[in-house]
C-alpha cells in the first residue's frame, strides 16, 4: 500500500496528458475502448461472486419478479446469452460490459448539456474511475447493472426537457420510459421520479398544466406492472422482505452508519469521493459553476436517495452500493467544477485529481485479482492450527475463486458412489442457503443435470423456494448429496439432522491456490429425506 501511494504521487506531479478540447472526442472513444476490454477481460477472468452467479437463477427461471428484485437482470442476461445458449461467466456478464460502455457516454452527454464538452469528459473518467462503475455495474452482473443505464439515460432526458421549455414532449416521455425501466431493475429506480417531480413542485410548477407529464408517469406505472403482478400472485413477500431490511426504528447503532460511509468511500473510489464533497461544499459557498436547472434537479434526484439511506443506516446493516447510483450521478459536480477552472481551452492540462483516481482504481484491481487468484495477502481470520471444517473462514476471496475445480472432482466421487450402489444417478443436491446454494447449482449440479433443491424457509433459501417446485419438489424418503466448504462450513450433524435419517461423510475436495489450500469441499451422502 506504502508503494502505492508513492506511486500515486509521483505520477499526480507529473503533467502528462495535454490536449484541446477539439480532441476531446477522439480521447473519449479510447477511454471507452480500453474499459471495454479490461472489464471484458476480467469478465471472462474472474468467477462469479455470490451474488452474481444468484441472479443465474433469474435467467434459468424467468418471472415477472423475484423475491429479491425484479427481472430486468434476469431478462438482461437471456438476452445477451441467447437464452443461455452460451452461459459463460463472460457471457452472462456481458450486459455489464457493454453497458458500462454506454453509461460512460451517457454521462459525458449529461455533462455537455449541464456544461460543456470538458466538463462531460471529465465526469467520464470520474465514472470510469468510480469502483462501482467499472466493477460492480462494468463487470460484475447485478440488477444495478441495468439500473444503471435506466437512471442515466432518464436524467439526460429530463435534463434536455428542463433546460429548454421548446424541446419536443418526446424527451419528457422517454425519460417517463426509462424510469419505469429503472424500477423495473430496481426498486431504487424511483428515485428518478423523486428528483424530477421535487424539481417541479418547488422551482418549475408549470409543468403540472403540461399533459404529458401525467403521461409519461402513467408510461412508467406501466413498466410496473409485472412486480405488481407477481406480488400479488405471492402475498406481497418482496416488499415485505425490503421492508424488514429497511427502516426508520430499531436500536441505534452508529457502527451500522460508519460502516456505510466508509464503504461509500470504498466503493465509490476515494479520491472520487473527496472530489465530490469538494465540488459540493464550493457550490454551497456560493460557487456557481453550474447553472441552477442543473444544479437543483441533480441534487433532488441524489440527496433523497442518499440521506435516506443513511438514516436506515443508524439502526439497520445496509450495503454501500445502494447509494451508489446517486453517488456517481453526483461525480457530474467535480467535473464541472474541475472544468470551470480551466480557462485556456486550447492547451488543457488533465487534472492530477482525475489522473490519479484512474492509477488508484488500476492499483486496486490489480491487487484484487493477484489477491483472488493466489491469496498471496494472508486474509485467514482462524488460527492456523484450526480444523480443516474452518480452514480460510473470514476470507471473502474464496467467495469468489475455487468454484470451477469442484465439478470434476465431484463427479469422480459421484460415479464411485453410484457404481457402488450407494447413490442413485436421479439423487439431487441440497443446501440450506441461497448462497452456496446459486454456486453449486451453477458450477457443479447444473452442468452434471443434478437437480439442486434448498433446505430450510424462505428467508434463508429465497428463490429457491420456488425452484423447488419447478425442479419437482423434495422427495420423501429420497437420497440426496450435500456440499459444504471450510471458509462457511455448515456441520450437517447440526443443521441436517431434523431433514435426514442418515448423514454419511463421503470426501473431501481440496480446493488448492498457489500450492496450498484455499479451501476445503466437504462432499456428504444423505440418505431418506424425512
Amino acid at each position: 500500500m506504502i508503494i502505492t501511494l508513492i506511486i500515486l504521487k509521483i505520477l499526480s506531479r507529473l503533467n502528462i496528458i495535454k490536449f484541446t478540447e477539439e480532441k476531446i472526442p477522439k480521447y473519449l472513444t479510447i477511454v471507452l475502448i480500453v474499459s471495454l476490454l479490461i472489464r471484458s477481460f476480467l469478465a471472462a477472468f474472474v468467477e462469479f461472486g455470490n451474488d452474481e452467479v444468484y441472479y443465474w437463477t433469474y435467467a434459468l427461471y424467468p418471472d415477472w419478479s423475484h423475491f429479491d428484485h425484479p427481472g430486468m437482470v434476469g431478462w438482461m442476461m437471456q438476452l445477451f446469452s441467447l437464452n443461455l445458449l452460451f452461459d459463460s461467466e463472460f457471457a452472462l456478464r456481458l450486459p455489464s460490459v457493454v453497458f458500462m460502455t454506454i453509461n460512460t457516454y451517457l454521462i459525458y452527454k449529461i455533462g455537455c448539456e449541464i456544461k460543456n464538452r470538458l466538463a462531460g469528459f471529465y465526469a467520464a473518467l470520474l465514472y470510469t474511475a468510480s469502483i462501482y462503475a467499472f466493477v460492480i455495474t462494468g463487470i460484475f452482473i447485478m440488477p444495478d447493472t441495468p439500473l444503471s443505464i435506466f437512471v442515466l439515460l432518464s436524467i439526460l432526458c429530463f435534463v434536455k426537457y428542463f433546460s429548454n421549455e421548446k424541446q419536443p414532449a418526446k424527451f419528457l416521455l422517454l425519460a417517463g420510459l426509462f424510469c419505469g425501466l429503472a424500477v423495473l431493475s430496481k426498486y431504487s429506480g424511483v428515485f428518478v421520479w423523486v428528483g424530477a417531480g421535487l424539481y417541479i413542485l418547488i422551482f418549475d410548477r408549470k409543468h403540472l398544466k403540461n399533459k404529458y407529464l401525467y403521461l409519461s408517469v402513467l408510461i412508467s406505472l406501466i413498466c410496473m406492472i409485472p412486480i405488481l403482478i407477481w406480488n400479488i400472485q405471492n402475498d406481497f413477500i418482496s416488499f415485505t422482505f425490503h421492508g424488514d431490511r429497511v427502516g426508520f426504528f430499531g436500536k441505534f447503532h452508529p457502527e451500522y452508519f460508519a460502516a456505510e460511509i466508509f464503504g461509500e468511500f470504498l466503493y465509490n473510489n476515494p479520491i472520487c469521493y473527496v472530489l465530490t464533497i469538494i465540488a459540493l461544499v464550493s457550490m454551497f459557498k456560493g460557487n456557481k459553476y453550474l447553472g441552477e436547472m442543473p444544479r437543483r434537479f441533480l441534487l433532488l434526484f441524489a440527496l433523497p436517495l442518499v440521506g435516506l439511506f443513511w438514516i436506515f443506516s443508524l439502526t439497520k446493516q445496509i450495503l454501500p452500493h445502494w447509494t451508489s447510483p446517486a453517488l456517481a450521478v453526483l461525480l457530474l459536480f467535480p467535473a464541472s467544477y474541475l472544468a470551470d477552472k480551466q480557462k485556456d481551452k486550447s492547451n488543457i492540462i488533465l487534472p492530477k485529481s482525475i489522473f490519479s483516481s484512474l492509477i488508484l482504481l488500476a492499483a486496486f484491481i490489480l491487487i484484487g485479482v493477484i489477491e483472488i487468484k493466489t491469496g498471496v495477502i494472508p486474509l485467514r481470520f482462524t488460527d492456523k492450527s484450526c480444523s480443516i471444517q474452518r480452514w480460510n473462514e473470514g476470507d471473502f476471496t474464496t467467495t469468489i475463486y475455487g468454484w470451477r475445480k469442484i465439478k470434476p472432482e465431484f463427479e469422480k466421487i459421484r460415479e464411485e458412489k453410484i457404481e457402488e450402489g450407494l447413490m442413485k444417478e436421479s439423487d439431487g443436491m441440497v443446501n440450506l442457503q441461497w448462497f452456496p446454494l446459486a454456486n453449486l447449482d451453477y458450477y457443479v449440479a447444473y452442468p452434471l443435470n443434478i437437480n439442486m433443491y434448498g433446505l430450510g424457509d424462505m428467508e434463508r433459501i429465497h428463490k429457491y423456494s420456488w425452484i423447488n417446485e419447478y425442479r419437482g419438489g423434495l422427495q420423501k424418503g429420497s437420497d440426496y448429496w450435500f456440499l459444504t466448504e471450510s471458509s462457511d462450513y455448515y456441520e450437517p450433524k447440526k443443521y441436517l439432522v431434523d431433514y435426514f435419517d442418515e448423514i454419511i461423510p463421503c470426501d473431501t475436495i481440496v480446493v488448492d491456490r498457489r500450492g496450498t489450500p484455499a479451501k476445503y469441499i466437504f462432499v456428504y451422502m444423505c440418505r431418506d429425506l424425512k
